[in-house]
């Protein structure tokens, strides 16, 4: 088995893997297509541009946030939070909503040493380790 079969296989069987993360066998197309790490955005500026992509491993979307949606994406360095506006929610939301993995465009935002990114336009990351069956924690 290639290691995306075996990832997979690991998922199938257990739901889990021990083995590398499934962003990190998507690294090197990502990082030549300018993506991020979740380590790199502390490199980054306040309001620049950027672009992130990972494992979805949380969405919340609190009665209390006016429609705005909050995403956690995890890839082999740590977890890269994004802030959705309820507009950008609505244009996006079957993306949002059906997809395991994304891609998350936007702008860089840093609050007290807080990072996270204001999503403007989000897509699925395809690429075939990006069809493991997982499964995000979803709150709403």
């Amino acid at each position: 088995m290639n290691p995306a079969e075996r990832l997979q296989a690991d998922y199938d069987g257990t739901g889990l893997s021990t083995g590398p993360h499934p962003v990190a066998l998507l690294r090197p197309a990502l990082r030549a297509a300018g993506v991020a790490s979740a380590a790199d955005l502390a490199r980054h500026r306040h309001d620049s541009s950027v672009t992130i992509a990972g494992l979805v491993i949380c969405r919340q979307r609190p009665g209390t946030a006016k429609g705005h949606l909050f995403i956690s994406l995890e890839d082999e360095t740590g977890i890269a939070n994004a802030f959705v506006p309820s507009k950008t929610f609505e244009r996006h939301r079957l993306v949002i909503t059906q997809e395991r993995f994304l891609t998350i465009h936007g702008r860089l935002q840093r609050v007290d040493d807080v990072i996270s990114v204001y999503a403007l336009r989000l897509e699925p990351l395809r690429y075939e380790a990006a069809e493991l069956q997982t499964v995000s924690h979803d709150f709403r």
